[in-house]
């Protein structure tokens, strides 16, 4: 099992809007990622378990041409409002890190 944060060149988190994340995974080796794609772990059905939300609120896009796969999901609470941890929604792209891939 690999790591995504041992294969990947970037897992990143942003806001998209003031009600949803937006998450991003990619690869610089095209080899890699068609390893990693093939495994069907990465998945709607993965980021709504890592982030607690329904799978039908998971708008979730593989991208083969950019190596990449992106998320959007609902933010917790609003950008900005009381009890919001990040308003740029910078920080929320760790619990991607950990996801084991089976190469």
């Amino acid at each position: 099992m690999a790591k995504l944060k041992d294969i990947a060149k970037a897992c990143k988190s942003k806001n998209a809007g003031p009600f949803d994340i937006t998450l991003d995974i990619m690869f610089d080796d095209a080899s890699l990622y068609e390893r990693a794609r093939a495994t069907g772990v990465i998945s709607a059905a993965l980021i709504a378990r890592l982030y607690g939300v329904d799978e039908d609120e998971v708008l979730f896009t593989e991208y083969p041409p950019a190596l990449a796969w992106k998320a959007t999901l609902p933010r917790p609470v609003a950008s900005g409002a009381i009890g919001d941890v990040d308003v740029y929604g910078a920080q929320q792209h760790a619990p991607l890190l950990d996801i084991e891939v089976p190469l």
